[in-house]
């Protein structure tokens, strides 16, 4: 995708917000609150048509300012709706506003401080693809992004739309055939769209979209606006509330619980183990970060999505142990510290983001001599997985020390069979990593075990280090007195994964990337006499999770393969589960859903085991 361009702060003469890129400006003149209202909601027949509705989806072509949001947000705050159902809002903007702009925009409508404050706070980082921002009652997912290239990703079935942006003679791309054909796609039967122009192409198009066309009056100057209505019933409401099995209860199956949770299902965590986190999630530290690439290829999207998520998720997650202290990602050699300048500039990163560091700089964010300069990303760090796990499930049903036999399917939906009990459900996710493979044998997961061992050393016997760097592996500060560093990966087979005892060559790699990244940091270590803790972590061919649908199975869902990438992919994978079991408006671009589909694999038989070498 390419760099996201922020708008331009301006006003024209009377002091309304205008674009000099487009030459427009964003709203009437006579009031932007009040053309939302009259425009938007009215065009709509809102708040009426909500008033029965589990769950409505809003579509709007051009965010700008946020007022038709904002009008829209506390015209559902104030309808019955709000109490039990749940509006989903998806807007896409091409130029959006840096926060501090928007915050000075926004402080112009007092009447909507306490909004635009929760809207503020939220706002994302200049950076392209999809965001979601949790605000209560409402959940906004902005795109941001060309419409025409956005649009097409976008997976929803809106019930009212918005037609908003500059105008069409000034943005003709906005209200292009292939924009409008795309809304016609996003629409759900029955829904109806309104905008302020009357412009004849835009009436043409509509029209020949399946839309009936009606003139309303306009508001202030202009004397008409539109609004029209798809055939058919409208729908309005949301799948009912389901009791969902939940298998796992590491990282993926934590954070697939408090998704569906939040969604309203009942959800039941099943665990073989005593408690959470008892695998690959039961590190002492793990890093949480993301991985841009030069070709911003779809993991690179995908941990930029989970980085964001998972960041205004967990910052303030009550019982988490983590430290934001920042990453230093070191470059590998002169060929990757240019490919790492090269993709700061093209793609336009925010510094709060990721910026690129000269050696010199590095050395000292890092308090020691490095090599090479490197990224720097200074919202990134450390997190402590099995805080994160207990936090996640916190009032959520668990029962652990159930090893599951098998999969039944039952009146209900499924029924899954375990230690002498039983556990009915409507729907079950597996999200217990390599142990999937054995509950559904017939389907052939390509998941494999990848043995990885995290040296833990002693924060006494190394100098002072504040924040993690990574080169090949990583170091954390010290979490109750060690450090971890790591981490060794070697494909085994399943009869390997019983044996947890560390290896002495195994330390000895990880030393050997700790001098990569910190030259000396750890000479007074020696292999021989260290500690650390040996999982096993299932992982996917191409380095991708696994989530969706498992094919022919009704009710039956995975969100496993997340390698050693789970504390970044958790959140946004998991609620990507949750939406597409309610059948609600998607987190991911369409491209990124397929890429992390089961089907991806087809029918394939499981792969054989590899050495790390042999994958070099």
């Amino acid at each position: 995708m390419a760099a996201i361009v922020p708008a331009e702060l301006a006003f024209a003469g009377d002091g309304t917000p205008f674009s000099p890129r487009y030459g427009d400006i964003y709203h009437s003149s006579q009031g932007g609150l009040e053309q939302a209202r009259h425009v938007f909601l009215a065009g709509n027949e809102l708040p009426a048509r909500w008033k029965d509705a589990r769950r409505f989806v809003i579509l709007e072509t051009g965010f700008g300012l946020g007022l038709n949001f904002l009008a829209t947000w506390q015209a559902w705050r104030a309808s019955p709706a709000a109490a039990g159902g749940r509006l989903h809002y998806v807007a896409v903007e091409q130029h959006p506003f840096a926060r501090a702009d928007l915050e000075q925009l926004h402080r112009r409508r007092p009447e909507l401080a306490a909004l635009a404050a929760e809207l503020d706070a939220q706002w994302p980082l200049p950076l392209p693809g999809l965001h979601r921002l949790d605000l209560g009652d409402i959940v906004l997912t902005l795109g941001f992004g060309n419409a025409a290239e956005l649009l097409p990703q976008l997976t929803l079935a809106a019930d009212a739309i918005y037609l908003d942006g500059f105008a069409p003679d000034r943005n003709p791309e906005l209200w292009s055939d292939p924009v409008i054909a795309q809304v016609r796609r996003l629409a759900a039967p029955g829904a109806t769209f309104a905008t302020w122009t009357t412009a004849g192409a835009v009436r043409r198009r509509l029209a020949g979209a399946d839309f009936s066309i009606e003139r309303r009056p306009g508001f202030g100057g202009k004397r008409e606006m539109l609004s029209g209505r798809l055939p058919g019933g409208c729908t309005v409401s949301a799948s009912p509330a389901k009791h969902i099995a939940v298998i796992g209860a590491g990282i993926a199956g934590a954070s697939v619980a408090q998704a569906l949770a939040r969604h309203g299902h009942a959800v039941t965590v099943i665990e073989a183990a005593a408690g959470p986190a008892a695998g690959a999630s039961g590190n002492l530290a793990g890093v949480f970060r993301p991985l841009p690439a030069l070709n911003d290829g779809a993991l690179a999207r995908l941990l930029r999505a989970g980085f964001l998520l998972g960041h205004r998720r967990y910052a303030g997650l009550p019982g988490l142990r983590a430290g934001w202290t920042g990453v230093l990602h070191v470059a590998r050699d002169a060929r990757h510290e240019d490919t790492q300048r090269r993709i700061v500039e093209t793609q336009a990163l925010p510094a709060d983001f990721c910026r690129f560091v000269e050696r010199d700089e590095a050395s000292a964010l890092a308090g020691w001599p490095v090599a090479m300069g490197g990224w720097w990303f200074a919202g990134a760090g450390w997190i402590n997985p099995p805080s994160l796990c207990h936090a996640l499930l916190e009032g959520i049903d668990c029962r652990f020390g159930f090893t599951v036999t098998r999969l039944e399917r039952s009146d209900r939906g499924w029924l899954i069979v375990g230690n002498g009990a039983a556990v009915d459900a409507d729907a079950v996710v597996l999200a217990n990593g390599i142990g999937a493979m054995a509950l559904v044998p017939d389907l052939a997961l390509p998941i494999r075990a990848g043995r990885g061992l995290v040296s833990h050393l002693a924060a006494t016997a190394t100098p002072p280090l504040d924040v993690v760097v990574t080169r090949l592996g990583y170091v954390t500060p010290p979490v109750d007195g060690l450090r971890c560093a790591g981490a060794t990966t070697t494909i085994v087979e399943p009869a390997a994964t019983g044996a947890t005892t560390p290896l002495a060559a195994e330390h000895a790699e990880n030393l050997q990337r700790l001098d990569m990244m910190l030259p000396g940091f750890g000479s007074a270590l020696d292999a021989a006499g260290m500690d650390g803790r040996v999982s096993f972590r299932p992982m996917s061919p191409d380095r991708l999770p696994i989530v969706g649908p498992l094919a022919g199975g009704d009710g039956l869902w995975i969100c496993d393969g997340f390698g050693a990438r789970g504390l970044v992919f958790a959140a946004i994978c998991a609620e990507l589960l949750a939406n597409q079991i309610d059948g609600a408006p998607l987190p991911l671009e369409g491209d990124l859903v397929q890429a992390l589909a089961p089907a991806r694999f087809g029918k394939r038989k499981p792969p054989r085991a590899r050495s790390r070498a042999q994958q070099m």
